[in-house]
């Protein structure tokens, strides 16, 4: 297959092992693995548990625990060798991460402490969009869902599509990166208004676009569900870098694992992708293979040191 160009024609490939868990392959290993932390405001309590999620994934970032300040505990992680943080965090019933009340925080981390900042906002209202456009900070990053029907079953809230619109639309016009990301099969598994969350996000082109793809968790409704084939994958891994000729892509943290990993991997690299996280053993072979330049980052996608 011929390897299509990365965005603005580069002919490099970033790989990233954020330090959310213990990573090692035969080409590349995670270095430091305090180097970015994830770190949840609410512990793992979520109003929406979500059907794919169910706070399984908070429960692996660092907790604010009660009666310490947000910046004290990013003190505490720069202390300990952190050059950024990611800021997430548990939504309310109407899907937004309270991050308002630790504003004041999140500028001294990044006027004190000089760390990156990446923060997951859930849906943005114009006060919070307000906010973040005070703080320099590396980007919002953000699920965009285009079917209502998955809002609905998967994350249990009634608003229409046209909302991750407007979040996008705030962020956008208060000048803070954005950094969207697609789930692939987040409907149990089926491919369901991924296409227009696309077509929503060429509208407010990004600093960068992830795509992640269903990861069935234990303990959750969807445990037993069978994530996209490999050939529906790919095809949107093409549409997409079609969609966004300039912007850079990245196939993020959450993917199934196995040989299935490998091949989705490899599809990335032959779409054009800019980025991997957590690559498959043989990807930065198969990457150099095609006359790309790897860089490693043990960061979130995007974030080049």
């Amino acid at each position: 297959m011929t390897l299509l160009s990365n965005a603005v024609g580069q002919r490099e490939i970033h790989f990233y092992a954020p330090g959310l868990k213990r990573y090692r392959t035969g080409e590349y290993a995670t270095q430091q693995d305090r180097a970015f932390v994830s770190i949840s405001v609410t512990g793992d309590a979520c109003a929406l548990k979500c059907d794919h999620c169910q706070m399984k994934v908070l429960q692996g970032m660092a907790a604010l625990d009660t009666g310490t300040s947000l910046f004290d505990l990013c003190r505490r992680q720069a202390e300990l060798g952190a050059r950024g943080v990611l800021i997430s965090g548990g939504c309310d019933s109407r899907g937004r991460v309270p991050l308002l009340n630790h504003m004041d925080d999140i500028r001294r981390v990044r006027t004190e402490l000089g760390l990156t900042i990446r923060v997951h906002p859930g849906l943005v209202d114009e006060e919070l969009a307000r906010a973040l456009g005070t703080v320099a900070i590396d980007g919002a990053m953000l699920d965009i869902i285009g079917a209502e029907e998955t809002i609905r079953d998967v994350y249990h809230m009634d608003v229409p599509p046209e909302e991750y619109e407007r979040s996008l639309e705030r962020l956008e016009r208060y000048e803070v990166p954005t950094i969207p990301h697609i789930v692939l099969g987040l409907h149990f598994g089926e491919f369901r208004g991924e296409e227009r969350a696309l077509e929503i996000i060429a509208r407010h082109p990004p600093r960068l676009l992830v795509l992640v793809i269903l990861m069935p968790l234990y303990g959750t409704p969807m445990a037993g569900v069978t994530p996209p084939s490999a050939g529906e994958i790919g095809s949107f891994f093409e549409l997409a870098r079609a969609s966004l000729p300039r912007t850079p892509i990245a196939l993020g943290c959450a993917r199934p694992s196995g040989i299935s990993k490998e091949v989705v991997d490899r599809m990335a690299v032959d779409a054009g992708f800019t980025g991997i996280a957590y690559p498959a053993e043989g990807i930065v072979s198969y990457a150099r293979d095609r006359g790309l330049v790897p860089h490693f980052h043990d960061a979130c996608c995007g974030v080049n040191w």
